[in-house]
């Protein structure tokens, strides 16, 4: 049986500019196998997750009830998010300003969709 990919066509120049864009977030989060939370949550499996379901990771409050209220990660919110993360969850524990550009969160994203669970 083959292996379903989370999605079915990430453009693969996209996801290599999405690793360089990462670098910035590899301080406070890991990807990949054997990746534990640090500062913050593991990102494997975080597009089309619920937000604030990151096993053993505290998340403020504000990220458990948006998480509650429905968030789910996809494309557009984790776009919306990564724009201005103090502005879409306030009150979260994200120190991070925000990536200013929208290729490099698209970058970002789709680097992202490649890690599963």
């Amino acid at each position: 049986a083959a292996e379903a990919t989370p999605v079915a066509a990430v453009d693969p120049a996209l996801v290599e500019d999405g690793a360089k864009v990462f670098k910035k977030c590899a301080a406070c989060h890991k990807v990949g196998e054997g990746a534990k939370n640090s500062t913050g949550p593991v990102l494997n499996g975080i597009v089309g997750e619920k937000a604030g379901i990151v096993e053993g990771f505290k998340f403020s409050k504000s990220m458990l009830e948006a998480g509650e209220k429905g968030l789910v990660w996809d494309a557009t919110t984790l776009d919306a998010y990564l724009a201005d993360p103090k502005g879409y969850v306030p009150g979260n524990k994200m120190s991070f300003a925000g990536l200013k550009k929208a290729e490099d969160r698209a970058a970002v994203i789709a680097y992202l969709s490649t890690f599963t669970h």
